[in-house]
C-alpha cells in the first residue's frame, strides 16, 4: 500500500518533534501514515537512506530555521532516488516563504501553510483516494491551506517562472481537545524532552515573534490537560516543556494546572513554562512560594530594559513591575531570563544597562539572543524600512542595526560565550556572586572580553577547566582593580572543588588537605561504614575566606559530600566545620 511518511530533522537527539506526532495522531491511520526523526548532526546520506527504506509514496517534512538547509538538500536528492515520490513541507520557516521555496526547489510539490492538522488530514484522504502521483498532485488545488505551483508567469522579466497559487485559508481548530495526545508511546523518558501544548495563539504583539500573527488564543480543557499531565507523570518523564507561547493566561486556569502538578508530582518530572512575569497575579505569586525544588522551571522574556525599545517592538514598558514579580519567584523554581540584542534604539550602552538589569535579578541562566528577522513578522517590515541588515539565509540573524555595528554584534557574541561559561554553567556561582558585588556584571564581562581577545581565547572551544585556569590567572595578576583578587581566588577554589570529586588538582589550585581532619569530619557528619566509599565520595579543604560569607577572614574548614550515582535523591552537602 502507498505510504505517507512525516519527517522531522531535529536539532539533537533528545528533542521530540511535536508537529509530526500531533498530525500523525490526528489523521489516525497508522496503516497509512508513519513518522520518523533524525537530527541535523547526522550525515545527509544516512537520513536519505532512512527515508527511502520506509518506501514512501508521499513525504512531508517539518521545517524550521534550524533544519531548513539540510531538509531542502534532502528533498532534491530524494526525488533522484525515488522519482515518483511526492514531496511536501510545512512549518513556520517554509510556510511563510512558500513562493521562494517552491521556485528554489523543483522537487518540492506543495507547502502547508499554518496550522497543519486539518490540512494534513485532507491531504491524506485525498492521497488515499488518488490513482497515482499525478492524479494526487492535481487534486491538491481543491484542498485549502496549501501552496502549489500554477501556470507559468507572463509578467515582464519573469517569462518561464512558475506562479505560486495559494488555495485559501483554512479555519483554525477551535476545540483543541479534538487533537489526540501526541505520545501514545513514551520511549526513553530519562533522556528525551517531551514537548506539549495546552494552548495555541498569543494575545501579545511582539514585533519579532511569529506567535503574534495568531492572536486568537485557544485552550485545551482542564480535564484534558490534567489527563495528559498524568500520562507524563506515570511514565516518569524527566522533562516536559509546555510550548504555549505565554502560559500564564487566565489566572484560574494556569494556577489549576500548577496545582494539579503539585498534588500529583512523582518526585522526578520537571515542567517547563514560558511565562510573561509582569502579568503574574498576586494569587499566582503566592502560590509559587509553595513549589518545591525540581518541579517547575520558567523561561521569562525580558528582551530589554529600554522603555523606548520595548514600545517599538510592542512589549509592555513596565520594567519595574516585571523586576518586582521576577524577584518574588522563589529560588526553588529555575528561572531562565532572555535578552535580545539588535532591537530598535538599543546601542551597546543601552544594552549594557539591560544586561545589568537582568543580572541584578540573579537568574539561574541568562540567554543572550540575537534578533532574528523572521518572514511574516512586523519586525521584517520595520527592519526593511529602517536600515537593519541580517543574514540572507536561516537563521536570519541580525548583522547590524542603525544602533549596533557588526563589530558591536561580534563583541556581544563574545559576551555571550563568557556568560555561558561563567554564569549559565552554574560552576562559578560563589565567585561570580562576590565579583558582581564589587563591579557590574556588564563591566566585568566587557573587561573579560578584552582579556580573552588579547590571549586569543575565542579561537577554539574551551573546556570548563580552562575557564577556571583563565580566571585564576586574571585574579592573580589583579587585572580588575575593583576586585580583591585574593578573596576571589579563594572563592574560585571553593567553586572548583564543590563541582565534584577531583582525580587531581591543576597547578593554579592549592589543595590544603589533611587526611585526619577529613576522617574526623566524615565520622561526625556522614556515615563512615565503609571508609573507602566515604573518602571516594567526599573531600576536605581549607580556605582563608569563609566561602559562605566572603566578608569573614581566617581559617575555614569545609567537608564536601558528593552525591553517589548508585544512591537516588542523595543530598549534596557542603559543611562548614
Amino acid at each position: 500500500m502507498a505510504k505517507i511518511l512525516l519527517v522531522a530533522i531535529n536539532a539533537c537527539y533528545n528533542h521530540t518533534n511535536l508537529a509530526i506526532r500531533t498530525i500523525s495522531q490526528y489523521i489516525n491511520k497508522p496503516e497509512l501514515v508513519e513518522f520518523a526523526e533524525w537530527t541535523i548532526n547526522q550525515p545527509e546520506g544516512e537520513i536519505l537512506r532512512g527515508i527511502v527504506e520506509h518506501n514512501p509514496s508521499l513525504v512531508v517534512f517539518s521545517t524550521y530555521i534550524w533544519n531548513v538547509e539540510i531538509t531542502t538538500k534532502i528533498m532534491g536528492d530524494l526525488k533522484k532516488v525515488l522519482p515518483e515520490v511526492v514531496i511536501g513541507s510545512g512549518g513556520p520557516e517554509i510556510g511563510y516563504c512558500a513562493d521562494f521555496y517552491l521556485k528554489k526547489i523543483p522537487s518540492l510539490d506543495f507547502v502547508i501553510f499554518g496550522e497543519g492538522e486539518k490540512t494534513s488530514k485532507c491531504i491524506a484522504e485525498c492521497f488515499e483516494q488518488s490513482a497515482g502521483a499525478d492524479s494526487f498532485k492535481k487534486s491538491l488545488a481543491d484542498i485549502k491551506g496549501i501552496y502549489i505551483r500554477g501556470g507559468v508567469s507572463e509578467k515582464a522579466g519573469e517569462a518561464g517562472v512558475s506562479k505560486t497559487i495559494f488555495t485559501g485559508d483554512r479555519e483554525l481548530i477551535c476545540n483543541l481537545d479534538e487533537i489526540p495526545f501526541p505520545y501514545p508511546v513514551i520511549d526513553d523518558p530519562d533522556n528525551r524532552i517531551y514537548y506539549y501544548e495546552s494552548s495555541r495563539g498569543c494575545p501579545f504583539t511582539c514585533a519579532y515573534c511569529m506567535s503574534s500573527i495568531d492572536k486568537k488564543v485557544r485552550f485545551t480543557s482542564l480535564e484534558r490537560t490534567f489527563k495528559d499531565i498524568q500520562r507524563f507523570l506515570d511514565a516518569n518523564v524527566r522533562l516536559v516543556k509546555f510550548v504555549d507561547r505565554t502560559f500564564n493566561l487566565g489566572e484560574d486556569r494556569y494556577i489549576s494546572i500548577w496545582q494539579y502538578i503539585l498534588d500529583h508530582h512523582n518526585g522526578k518530572t520537571m515542567f517547563h513554562f514560558e511565562i510573561e512575569a509582569e502579568f503574574l497575579s498576586e494569587k499566582a505569586l503566592d502560590f509559587l512560594q509553595k513549589v518545591p525544588k525540581g518541579v517547575m522551571q520558567f523561561e521569562i522574556g525580558v528582551q530589554s530594559s529600554n522603555k523606548e525599545t520595548l514600545k517599538a517592538v510592542g512589549r509592555s514598558p513596565n520594567i519595574e513591575k516585571l523586576a518586582q514579580n521576577i524577584s518574588r519567584i522563589p529560588r526553588t523554581i529555575h528561572s531562565h531570563l532572555d535578552l535580545i540584542a539588535g532591537l530598535p534604539f538599543e546601542n551597546l550602552e543601552s544594552f549594557g544597562h539591560s544586561f545589568d538589569y537582568v543580572m541584578e535579578l540573579r537568574p539561574d541562566a541568562l540567554q543572550l539572543g540575537f534578533l532574528k528577522v523572521l518572514h511574516g513578522t512586523v519586525m521584517e517590515q520595520y527592519s526593511e524600512k529602517n536600515g537593519w541588515l541580517w543574514m540572507e539565509n536561516p537563521p536570519y540573524e541580525t548583522l547590524s542595526t542603525p544602533y549596533l555595528s557588526y563589530q558591536d554584534i561580534l563583541f556581544l557574541k563574545d559576551i555571550e560565550k563568557l556568560v555561558d561559561a561563567y554564569w549559565n554553567s552554574g560552576s562559578f556561582e560563589t565567585v561570580m556572586t562576590f565579583v558582581f558585588g564589587k563591579i557590574s556584571s556588564w563591566e566585568f564581562f566587557s573587561k573579560m572580553v578584552d582579556f580573552c581577545r588579547k590571549n586569543q581565547v575565542f579561537v577554539q572551544p574551551r573546556k570548563e577547566t580552562f575557564w577556571f585556569e583563565f580566571l585564576a590567572q586574571i585574579l592573580k595578576e589583579n587585572s580588575i582593580r575593583e576586585i580583591d583578587g585574593k578573596t576571589a581566588h579563594e572563592l574560585l577554589r571553593f567553586d572548583f572543588i564543590r563541582g565534584g570529586k577531583k582525580g587531581g588538582f591543576p597547578d593554579w589550585y592549592e589543595h590544603r588537605y589533611d587526611k585526619e581532619e577529613h576522617r574526623r569530619a566524615l565520622e561526625k557528619h556522614a556515615s563512615l561504614d565503609n571508609a573507602r566509599i566515604g573518602f571516594a565520595h567526599s573531600d576536605y579543604e581549607e580556605f582563608s575566606v569563609n566561602p559562605f560569607d566572603a566578608g569573614q577572614k581566617g581559617k575555614f574548614k569545609v567537608l564536601f559530600c558528593y552525591p553517589r550515582r548508585d544512591v537516588e535523591n542523595q543530598e549534596y552537602k557542603q559543611i562548614l566545620l
